[in-house]
């Protein structure tokens, strides 16, 4: 590998102009993450026009800042507020929050930090040397493999719980039955609208979320005044102990293994690698009852995964000129608008464009941690501020989320009906992570699963026919059977020794 246009691309990014635009994103991303329902997806079509005032360089690189910039934006109010900013932080709530409410909420944010930095920087790195091995392997990705991966995905969902698995499962099912309502995309009827047109285009994921974790958290919390809505008085710690750090170490590098892979692949990688990292540690845990409980292992693997995966989406985009999620695709319209055609030649025809972004995301996550870290002490302190205060500003930031979307009232409705379904089942003991991200997958899984029978002429049997979608079907069936043979297994050596 000529690694002169490496060290070019570095004289690029550290031009003043580009260094700025750059700080600017990331800032940008950060706020905008902390605030749901605009998204960095809707920002960066928001700042498009401004991008035609600047060079093609610098323009990517305050438009990627402001990408990954977000998935650390998102993690303060899953933290602090139970309110995912991006559907990549919803996997965080589960712990995050936990360690929040025992006093922990700088720990917390201080290794979303550490690990959002750390899974970001292995990214790049990876990004640099392996972008067009790991590009043409994603290329012979087609709907028949998204069908397996979204089903692994829902699996996982599963296990993500803290309740019992028949309870996960009945939330995720209430998931998949959220995402088939709205118009369908292969036949154009409406399915599940009852005649409502605001729902002919489905429901969009921030009033799901916002209703059943924000919404529905403060109504039931309402029921326990004096216990359940009370802040901590006292945060212990502003920042991870050594000894967290130790721990966390582990998770922190698989999490951004698994985010740099799942991240090249189109379609909720940042989800789907968020989910995956913290169920992969919760299977490899000694002590699995911890997680969900404010085992900070399951803060560190979904952050580190999701920031990996927001850097390796780049991949795809940069040397095939295929978007991996709807925010890249964004940014793939700043490109063409440029004049600059993303693709195999990138690299060659616009060497500086392709490394001076590549290079910037080096700089922008040193950037997010110096800024991060310094602010954790100021984030902690909304957790002070009296729960009579604090719900109904919860509750404001709630529904301007939902209402940003669409500058629509009725998604106003949407989020305080699904604050009811929230709270109801908090009261029969379901999670509500499940149901978000089974809605979430839902959508890849059965329009990946109906152009595959498509192409098979609706012959199930064409999934094991591929190579590697026959492979990711061996490995669906191992992760169904392995849990049922380990069980029975347990049951018949308990009946030897009882013998």
């Amino acid at each position: 590998m000529d690694f002169a246009p490496v060290i070019d691309g570095f004289g690029v990014v550290l031009q003043p102009e580009n260094l700025l635009f750059c700080l600017i994103g990331v800032t940008v991303g950060m706020l905008i993450g902390v605030l749901p329902g605009l998204g960095p997806a809707a920002t960066v079509a928001i700042l498009l026009p401004i991008t035609l005032t600047v060079e093609p360089v610098t323009a990517i690189i305050m438009l990627a800042g402001i990408f990954y910039g977000a998935q650390y934006g998102g993690t303060i109010t899953s933290v602090l507020l139970r309110l995912p900013g991006e559907a990549s932080s919803v996997v965080t709530v589960f712990d995050g929050y936990a360690m929040a409410r025992q006093g922990r909420a700088g720990a917390a944010l201080g290794i979303a930090a550490i690990g959002s930095f750390v899974g970001g920087t292995i990214a790049i790195i990876g990004l640099t040397f392996f972008a067009p091995l790991v590009a043409s392997f994603a290329l012979d990705f087609g709907p028949p493999e998204y069908t397996i991966l979204a089903l692994l995905g829902i699996l996982l969902v599963a296990s993500v719980g803290s309740g019992t698995l028949v309870k996960a499962l009945i939330a995720a099912g209430i998931g998949l039955l959220l995402a088939t309502i709205g118009r369908d995309g292969f036949t154009g009827s409406e399915r599940f609208t009852f005649d409502v047109l605001q729902l002919s285009d489905g429901i969009d994921f921030v009033p799901i979320a916002m209703g059943v974790f924000g919404l529905g958290e403060i109504l039931y919390n309402l029921e326990d005044r004096n216990n359940n809505t009370k802040a901590p008085t006292k945060v212990t710690k502003v920042l991870p102990s050594k000894a967290e750090i130790k721990q966390s170490s582990g998770a922190i590098g698989r999490g951004s293994v698994i985010g740099f892979f799942l991240g090249i692949l189109p379609g909720g990688g940042a989800v789907l690698s968020s989910l995956a990292a913290y169920a992969y540690e919760k299977k490899c845990s000694k002590n699995p009852e911890r997680f969900g409980q404010g085992a900070i292992e399951g803060v560190a693997a979904p952050e580190s995964a999701n920031n990996a995966a927001a850097t390796s989406s780049f991949i795809p985009l940069l040397t095939l000129g295929i978007p991996a999620n709807a925010t890249i695709a964004v940014i793939y319209g700043a490109l063409l608008i440029q004049g600059v055609t993303p693709g195999p030649q990138l690299v060659e025809d616009n060497p500086d464009i392709f490394w001076g972004v590549v290079n910037s995301m080096y700089i922008g996550n040193v950037f997010l941690l110096i800024m991060s870290i310094p602010l954790i002490g100021i984030f902690v302190k909304i957790l002070q501020v009296r729960a009579a205060i604090l719900a109904p500003i919860t509750v404001l930031i709630t529904l301007i989320g939902a209402y940003t979307i669409a500058n629509s009232v009725f998604d106003i409705f949407l989020v305080c009906l699904f604050g009811a379904i929230g709270y109801l089942m908090k009261k029969v003991g379901l999670e509500p992570g499940p149901l978000v991200l089974a809605f979430v997958l839902g959508v890849l899984l059965e329009t990946a699963l109906r152009r595959s029978l498509i192409l098979f002429g609706g012959d199930p049997t064409g999934f094991i026919g591929r190579p590697i979608s026959g492979t990711l079907v061996a490995i669906l069936v191992a992760v169904i059977a392995f849990p049922l043979i380990a069980k029975l297994w347990k049951s018949k050596t308990k009946q030897k020794e009882l013998v």
